[in-house]
């Protein structure tokens, strides 16, 4: 296994370096396998009201390369190699801004304020009760119609010691999408020299609100969408699930993986047991629910691993939140064209999700996703990439 011992797995908190800028401008994307860390800003595209959108390419030392966009802070493309050293982008997303404008999956993008789903869009903060905009039948999701996902974020590069990164920043109007208070996110994505996409979240308000983004990337470690991520075994440092109901809500109650489909606790494969008959497999179509992360403490600490046997790439999965959405691209049904005119077809991606609960503010048992003026929202999850 040519795997060697990651930063994240020997400490706790990450340290943090001084920073200068460092910024190409240009009309093409250098070839992944150029060993130059760097940073490289093109012309994504422009949206009907005349605005543009920036591509910015971070290549590290390795020439490991993460293509990521203005318009939702969206990774298009993510280049990883396997245990040969052949590159191949791991992420599913679209070739086009148009594309992106029109998705609907959440491909490669930072949702919020709220990832995941709030039941019926409802929800009461000190007293007083909140209606957002519902978008997943009679509930909200990934922060409704036009949330993160669907905003032109401000970018600023900046090449460190660690490796280049990018960092986003987007300002959310009080009562956007239904949500109390004036919230600025700001969302850095670092491509280490280690070989891991990191990214660290910080959120202010000006009022009382709940805040919980994520990212959403879909990988499939293969290299190629044609192939379905069943065979990629998974991980997950879960001793219990968040059971849902009807329309994906969870029950409110904490129940034990042991003896069930949701029980990854040992590297077992994606496709195992997602055809049982399960009641919750049923309700989701496959995988699509919460794991309870253990050993949450507010600290950095390793929570999931996948691994592709075929081409031997490993993602280790880390992160300081105490829950973990796991989802198998149930919903993509060969509608959406992807990038080279794929048709990405039923569980060619899946997700790990980094978060608080879903209907965290409508279940008090559950850990609280609150935000009040005067503190400071932070999150860090790292996506590590090595083979085997």
């Amino acid at each position: 296994m040519t795997k060697k011992t990651s930063r994240f797995e020997l400490k706790k908190g990450i340290s943090t370096s001084l920073f200068c800028l460092f910024l190409v401008t240009s009309t093409s994307i250098l070839p992944a396998q150029e060993k130059t860390r760097m940073i490289e800003k093109t012309l994504f595209g422009k949206l009907s009201d005349g605005r543009e959108v920036f591509r910015y390419s971070l290549t590290n030392e390795s020439g490991m390369r993460a293509d990521i966009i203005t318009y939702g802070a969206i990774v298009t493309n993510l280049f990883v190699k396997d245990r040969t050293g052949t590159l191949a982008d791991v992420v599913l997303g679209y070739d086009s801004l148009q594309a992106y404008v029109k998705d609907r999956a959440y491909f490669g993008s930072i949702v919020g304020r709220y990832g995941n789903r709030i039941g019926k869009g409802k929800f009461s903060l000190d007293g007083k009760e909140y209606q957002l905009t519902v978008n997943d039948g009679q509930n909200h999701l990934h922060g409704g119609i036009a949330g993160f996902n669907k905003v032109i974020w401000d970018a600023e590069p900046i090449e460190g010691k660690d490796g280049p990164s990018l960092k986003l920043t987007y300002s959310s109007k009080d009562g956007e999408e239904g949500y109390p208070g004036a919230v600025t996110i700001t969302v850095k994505y670092t491509l280490t020299n280690e070989n891991a996409l990191e990214i660290r979240y910080e959120g202010k308000t000006d009022k009382p609100t709940i805040f919980n983004p994520t990212h959403h990337s879909y990988f499939n470690l293969s290299g190629s969408p044609t192939n379905t991520i069943l065979n990629h075994q998974l991980m997950i440092a879960a001793d219990s699930t968040t059971p849902i109901r009807i329309g994906l809500i969870p029950t409110g109650t904490i129940v034990s993986v042991a003896n069930t489909p949701m029980d990854f606790r040992t590297l077992t494969p994606i496709g195992a047991h997602i055809g049982d008959k399960d009641e919750q497999l049923s309700l989701a179509r496959g995988y699509d629910h919460n794991w309870v992360l253990r050993d949450y403490n507010k600290q950095i600490r390793k929570v999931a691993e996948v691994v592709e046997p075929t081409t031997g790439r490993v993602m280790t999965l880390f992160t300081d939140q105490p829950g973990l959405q796991f989802y198998t691209g149930n919903f993509l049904d060969g509608s959406a064209k992807g990038k080279n005119g794929i048709a990405y077809q039923f569980r060619t991606g899946l997700c790990l999700e980094a978060q608080c609960y879903p209907d965290s503010p409508n279940n008090p048992t559950f850990p609280s996703a609150v935000l009040r003026p005067g503190e400071v929202y932070h999150q860090t999850t790292i996506y590590q990439f090595t083979t085997k």
